[in-house]
């Protein structure tokens, strides 16, 4: 156990790899790993693009608050958020009153590609998904800048994106010897 006090919240941008590197980050800090997207379609009983197109995105972000206040009401954990959680005021009162923030960053061009590998994202249905990514971001970019830390990451393997998370927690003190 790497004596993690407080849970490791990963914000950013979707297609950022916040789910793929928080799984490898919680392995490797011997931690649960939990997803608020998942956690969201568990306790609505259906995806986010149905409950997108079904309730409209005031309902998805209702259900959103519900789900991430009760993981950080959980032991220490890294929790990957979705792409437009911090954005929400509430959330992100949350998650800087009770997680570490970590807010990944990725050039645009590298979202656009991964993004573009699956049609699962109910925001890039409506336009051009570059446009959308470049916009969203823009309007995000000042509020994911309020986490605790900034890491950068690339299209480079998993594990080097991970050790450069571990890197950051380190020098704040939020990890030991992983």
């Amino acid at each position: 156990m790497s004596g993690l006090r407080r849970t490791i919240a990963l914000v950013g941008m979707m297609g950022v790899g916040k789910s793929s590197l928080g799984r490898r980050l919680a392995a490797r800090l011997k931690v649960p790993f939990r997803d608020s997207d998942t956690e969201v379609e568990l306790a609505a009983g259906c995806t986010i693009t149905e409950i997108f197109e079904r309730y409209g995105e005031d309902a998805f972000r209702s259900c959103e608050r519900k789900v991430i206040a009760r993981l950080l009401e959980l032991p220490p954990l890294v929790l990957a958020t979705g792409g437009g959680s911090y954005a929400d005021a509430e959330i992100r009162a949350a998650i800087q009153k009770s997680a570490v923030s970590v807010w990944i960053r990725a050039p645009v061009d590298v979202l656009v590609e991964r993004v573009g590998r699956r049609d699962t994202r109910p925001m890039l249905r409506n336009g051009d998904p570059r446009d959308i990514i470049a916009r969203l971001l823009d309007a995000r970019a000042p509020l994911y800048g309020q986490a605790e830390i900034h890491v950068e990451t690339d299209d480079g393997p998993h594990q080097a994106q991970v050790n450069r998370i571990l890197a950051a927690l380190g020098e704040r003190g939020v990890v030991e010897d992983v």
